[in-house]
């Protein structure tokens, strides 16, 4: 019997509801467990009468500090107890150089708690928050709002528990990383591939620099020629694409604007209704759409997988993404302690975003702490349809929400009140105080004379 369309889309929300809130219950009996086995810890005879292992002997090596090595790297270090002989190695080339001592006096540290985790902080880090990107290559004013310091998410770890290096992975081996400044090797018992993956130009989809002062510099160039442009051509579909032709356009209506994408339609990977929606909101806009042929640009992104192909070419699928297991183990039977995780993993994720990289993290680090304990993995990854909720801005003052299932979906229009978007919530789930801990404050509190 055939339902309803408002009798399914109820449903979908309805599972929706239920998805979340199964969700959210894991969430908080996992918070509970690790408090649990914390207070044990510290009531143990054996934590402070025993002889200690030689501390942070053996490293647990993350590559890469976007969503989901980010996460990965949190949820593992504040879950080490504090004689643990672990620590987390965070390799990530993004960030400006700075030397900062984890016990620095300034007001920064004060209001956000000092960084126990690091014995030194080599470098001051940002995490590239990209779903801004489209929106500041048009706009002026928010550039540095992309750019959230990596320090406060980890400031919970136990001291000495994370060490970040601001280097890139040149080479993997079976029991090794090799950095490629400084040529230092660093052993590792558990290894976590979260390098990404790459867009094939640099913006709107990524900044396609290192540093913050850089970044933000490219993000004004860009601003700089599509103001001067007296005729803007868009290539690319994706949402990248849509929501910076749709910005050009709402921000400088005498321009020309043109939209031209290789598929049939805008928005191919998601459902029609969402795709029927960015169409309209372009047309009325008055964006030109040409649909059908070549693009060189906004036109997705490829996997950062070359470390894992030296490696282990057989774990390469033929889109380049990292073969894994449902644990996020590699797919290789003779690596079972390196994991993969975010973009450059194969999941069978319709449309990877922050949400699906965020619970592949959970997956990633619940199961290394199980083998720290001498447990066999048992955490899998299964990708949730809710995952895939996207919000797609169309103009500056308005934006659809689309969340579907394959056969349902559902849309939500919003008028958008916000330039800057979600940049504020991003740097607070970061733990981040939003714009306080730009590139001026952090020089001035934390750089040492």
């Amino acid at each position: 019997m055939a339902f309803p369309k408002t009798l399914k889309k109820a449903l979908l929300v309805a599972r929706a509801f239920g998805i979340v809130a199964s969700f959210i219950s894991g969430l908080l009996t996992r918070s509970v467990s690790l408090r649990l086995k914390r207070v044990s810890h510290h009531l143990s005879p054996s934590s402070s009468s025993s002889p200690k292992p030689d501390p942070r002997s053996r490293n647990i090596v993350v590559i890469g500090a976007s969503m989901a090595g980010h996460h990965a790297a949190h949820t593992i270090a504040t879950s080490l107890p504090p004689d643990s002989p672990y620590r987390v190695v965070v390799v990530e080339p993004h960030g400006t150089y700075r030397n900062i001592p984890s016990q620095d006096p300034e007001p920064w540290f004060r209001k956000q708690g000092p960084l126990s985790g690091f014995g030194m902080l080599t470098h001051a880090e940002y995490f590239q928050f990209t779903w801004v990107l489209p929106r500041f290559s048009v706009v002026g004013g928010h550039e540095h709002k992309a750019f959230i310091p990596y320090g406060p998410y980890l400031s919970g770890a136990p001291d000495g528990a994370v060490r970040w290096v601001r280097d890139r992975v040149v080479r993997v081996t079976r029991d090794s990383v090799q950095l490629n400044s400084s040529g230092e090797e660093i052993a590792y018992a558990y290894l976590v591939v979260a390098t990404g993956a790459g867009a094939t130009d640099a913006l709107p989809s990524r900044v396609g620099v290192d540093g913050r002062a850089e970044g933000i510099e490219a993000l004004r160039q860009m601003q700089g020629r599509i103001r001067d442009a007296r005729n803007l051509v868009v290539m690319g579909g994706g949402a990248a694409g849509v929501e910076l032709a749709a910005d050009a356009k709402a921000k400088y209506p005498e321009k020309t604007v043109t939209l031209v994408h290789s598929r049939d339609r805008v928005m191919h990977r998601f459902g029609r209704e969402l795709q029927d929606a960015a169409m309209e909101g372009l047309l009325g806009l008055g964006v030109e759409v040409v649909t059908g042929d070549r693009v060189v640009n906004c036109a997705g992104q490829r996997p950062n997988s070359q470390l894992i192909a030296e490696l282990s070419p057989e774990s390469i699928a033929r889109t380049g993404h990292v073969l894994v297991k449902s644990t996020l183990q590699i797919q290789d039977e003779s690596l079972p302690n390196i994991y993969v995780c975010g973009d450059v993993a194969e999941t069978q994720t319709a449309n990877p975003n922050s949400r699906s990289a965020m619970h592949q993290a959970m997956v990633v680090a619940d199961n290394i702490l199980l083998a720290l304990e001498g447990r066999d993995p048992t955490y899998q990854y299964k990708p949730l349809w809710v995952e895939g909720l996207i919000k797609l801005t169309l103009g500056l003052d308005k934006s659809v929400t689309h969340l579907g299932d394959g056969s349902t979906e559902l849309l939500f229009r919003t008028k958008e009140k916000d330039l800057a978007l979600m940049s504020a919530q991003a740097w607070k789930q970061l733990g981040a105080r939003p714009f306080e801990d730009d590139y001026d404050t952090l020089h001035k509190m934390l750089a040492v004379p």
